[in-house]
């Protein structure tokens, strides 16, 4: 596990990064904040996805304010032919009453910085089209909507 200090929403407060190891000892309090945007996760599913996602490239950051998760991202860099190399964001929540106090902003400015050391030429993420407050806060980030994801379920 390693931290990284960031700049504060609140300037007596001192939140941190955290890039997350499978076996870090935190995820049982990044699970809970993670499953506020995914419910259907479980710890059982979530060991499944650490454990095929990292041969992938499927990394996770997690910011802590006071010893607890206060949001989370899973990421990974992509080669494609669209944007050769791009930071892909799978993930990115907050916990609910954490929202709104600048927790989010800090975690997507820590990754965009992240995708730029990285040479990538984009940070990009999917967006459920009912999340709402969540699309205005990318916008307000500087991210534009660029396209539609199309999705079938397969039984």
């Amino acid at each position: 596990m390693s931290q990284r200090d960031v700049t504060t929403p609140d300037p007596n407060e001192s939140p941190h990064l955290v890039d997350l190891e499978p076996g870090d000892a935190t995820w049982p309090d990044i699970l809970a904040v993670l499953q506020e945007l995914r419910p259907h996760l479980t710890a059982e599913l979530l060991d499944q996805v650490l454990a095929e996602g990292e041969g992938q490239g499927l990394r996770f950051t997690a910011l802590f304010h006071q010893d607890r998760c206060v949001a989370v991202a899973g990421w990974r860099i992509i080669a494609n032919t669209s944007a050769i190399r791009k930071f892909y964001v799978d993930d990115l929540a907050t916990a609910t009453g954490k929202r709104s106090r600048g927790y989010g902003a800090i975690l997507l400015n820590a990754l965009t910085e992240r995708a730029r050391d990285a040479g990538c030429t984009r940070i990009e993420l999917d967006s459920g089209v009912q999340r709402h407050r969540a699309h205005r806060f990318y916008l307000r980030a500087g991210m534009d909507i660029v396209g539609h994801h199309f999705s079938r379920r397969l039984n």
